[in-house]
């Protein structure tokens, strides 16, 4: 099961009463944009937040995979990419700009559906990875399910109450619970497969203690494939201190197992953070690109900033 996010405008409307979501193959330049063409990518029982001018408006669930259909709007009869979906409209929308705080970190660097000033990028569909899902779902269960003041909780149950049917919670509880279960069995697989390749110990300190011990991807969860969240060659064995440097940018590791450390931390501070310039860790031939990667895009270096 995927999560994703679908940009629509003027036929989101047409689109919910119909019960459907549609995109031509083509533009008019008679190209398939990458966010047209993710359309394929989808899969029965995958779960789309709807985006309708800066807001999620709506919910829905996939009824069937993805195929090429005519459209089902007034525009000549022209073929798509097509699928029935039902859709869960909430009775709060939500602003992205309002929490664009809390869903700009989960945000992937490639293939973003959210500009850095929260606008939506231009585009149709675009991949959800489960962290940002797991975000919006909370998001949209605070305003639209876990009233905090009773007048609020009054009358978001009023308005409710006036749906033909109510399963707006049920989804929300389902698709929050498959995505926090996907990471789980995710990390854990992944760090069964990556501890032996580090000696069960921290790469850098030689901590053995496994309850300190993090399986750290090199490229992170929200940027990777899911064969690239398995991999793994896609990380590093490092203890909770450790791992959070990397995992914040403040260190790295290039193609040769040098460590380069931020220039955010002070020379003077290097012994409270365990860490010195001489550093190296033992990598192999298929961490370098994962190395490489975070290096230039995670790292914390005078040439990220």
């Amino acid at each position: 099961m995927n999560f994703y996010i679908v940009m629509q405008g003027r036929t989101y409307d047409e689109a919910k009463e119909k019960q459907v979501v549609w995109c031509s193959i083509l533009d008019s330049s008679g190209q398939t944009p990458h966010s047209w063409e993710r359309m394929r990518e989808v899969k029965k029982g995958d779960a789309i937040f709807h985006c309708v001018k800066g807001e999620i408006a709506a919910i829905s669930i996939a009824q069937e995979s993805c195929h090429e259909g005519m459209s089902p709007f007034d525009n000549g009869g022209v073929i798509g990419n097509l699928f029935s979906a039902i859709y869960e409209e909430l009775v709060f929308p939500i602003m992205i700009k309002e929490h664009f705080d809390e869903i700009q970190p989960l945000l992937p660097i490639k293939y973003s559906p959210f500009q850095q000033n929260g606008d939506g990028n231009q585009g149709f569909l675009y991949p959800c990875n489960e962290m940002l899902a797991i975000k919006l779902l909370e998001i949209i269960s605070d305003a639209n399910i876990y009233e905090e003041h009773a007048e609020q909780l009054e009358f978001a149950i009023g308005m409710i109450a006036q749906k033909e049917r109510n399963t707006l919670a049920p989804v929300l509880i389902e698709k929050e619970a498959e995505a926090k279960a996907k990471i789980r069995r995710g990390l854990q697989k992944f760090k069964k497969q990556l501890a032996p390749l580090w000696d069960n110990q921290c790469a850098l300190c030689g901590i053995t203690l496994p309850a300190l011990l993090q399986a750290s991807h090199s490229k992170p969860w929200k940027d990777a494939t899911d064969d690239e969240r398995l991999d793994p060659h896609n990380g590093i064995l490092l203890c909770s201190n450790h791992d959070a440097l990397y995992e914040q940018g403040y260190i790295a590791f290039d193609g040769t197992g040098k460590i380069h450390i931020s220039p955010e931390i002070e020379r003077i501070d290097y012994v409270k953070y365990g860490i010195h310039e001489k550093m190296r860790v033992a990598r192999v031939e298929e961490n370098k690109k994962y190395f490489k990667w975070h290096k230039r895009e995670v790292f914390r270096g005078e040439n990220n900033r």
